[in-house]
């Protein structure tokens, strides 16, 4: 087979990842790659019943022409905990014609059967200005699993003046229980665009001009966590937000068995610290452990 110029300058990149459980614990039983994409060994830092994942791509970021795939799937009763050692970057799209498309994408596929558990919790996707980048998360529950997980997105690099005036990024996150759709989310944001898609950007009922927009999600259905532990839980995320100040940052909501926290500001690192605290408050009932931050989170 010919390799083209086009294709070496591209990244096709997948991770599939399959977990397990036994007596031992759960444990990573397969792994499929293609390209970059690539992991560490599970670690374990609290026993053998919950592994922690550290996603590594060594570029260190995506460009017009990569396609990046992780896909996780877990077997009933594994418990996996999944995050990055650093954060995700979709850099400045190749305007030279011969590349093809200047398309920049990552698409994510969490598969959750019966009693199994995943924590998806990525560090930041930094989209620098001029970027192309398509960004989706699909989660397949079962009425019987559980998930915790956040997305954290920054529009350029404000702090350090160059914002996020031109290109374009999408983001689709979907939840699906028993092949149900229980949550849609999607955001296209084009600044240097039409009048429509500057107005999602800096609309105040779009992002308002904020630069840092993220969603944490919890799920559990009501024989583990009941409409009077919710709304508990609930009361507590709230009281813990304005503990913190950010009433104005972070808002609190649930359908059915799906809450939902959002941030809306221009801090990564303020959002990442505030939904760390949330998912402590969370962990216990949704996960049955304590929330201990991962060590990589403190480096």
């Amino acid at each position: 087979m010919t390799i083209t110029k086009i294709e070496k300058r591209k990244w096709l990149a997948k991770l599939a990842l399959t977990f397990n459980y036994s007596p031992y614990g759960t444990q990573l039983a397969r792994t499929q790659r293609v390209g970059p994409l690539t992991i560490q060994k599970a670690f374990y830092p609290e026993g053998r019943e919950c592994a922690h994942i550290y996603l590594l791509h060594p570029p260190a970021g995506i460009v017009s022409g990569d396609i990046l795939h992780v896909d996780l799937d877990l077997e009933p009763q594994a418990h996996v905990l999944v995050t990055t050692p650093g954060a995700n970057r979709f850099y400045r799209a190749r305007d030279d014609a011969n590349i093809g498309s200047p398309i920049q994408k990552q698409i994510t596929q969490v598969n959750l059967p019966a009693k199994a558990k995943c924590e998806h919790f990525p560090l930041e996707t930094i989209v620098y200005n001029g970027a192309e980048g398509v960004n989706q998360v699909l989660v397949n529950l079962t009425a019987d699993s559980h998930y915790l997980g956040w997305d954290i997105t920054c529009l350029g690099l404000p702090s350090a003046g160059q914002l996020f005036e031109i290109g374009r990024f999408s983001q689709l996150n979907q939840v699906y229980c028993d092949n149900k759709l229980i949550y849609h989310d999607r955001i296209n944001v084009r600044p240097d665009a039409s009048e429509g898609h500057q107005q999602m950007h800096q609309h105040m009922a779009g992002l308002a001009g904020y630069s840092v927009f993220a969603t944490l999600l919890a799920y559990a259905n009501t024989e583990h966590v009941n409409s009077a532990m919710q709304a508990d839980l609930i009361d507590q995320l709230r009281d813990t937000i304005q503990q913190q100040g950010l009433q104005s940052e972070v808002s609190v909501t649930h359908i059915a068995e799906l809450i939902i926290i959002r941030y809306l500001g221009h801090h990564a690192e303020q959002c990442k610290q505030i939904f760390i605290l949330l998912w402590q408050l969370l962990r216990p009932h949704y996960m049955h452990k304590q929330g201990v931050v991962p060590r990589i989170w403190h480096t």
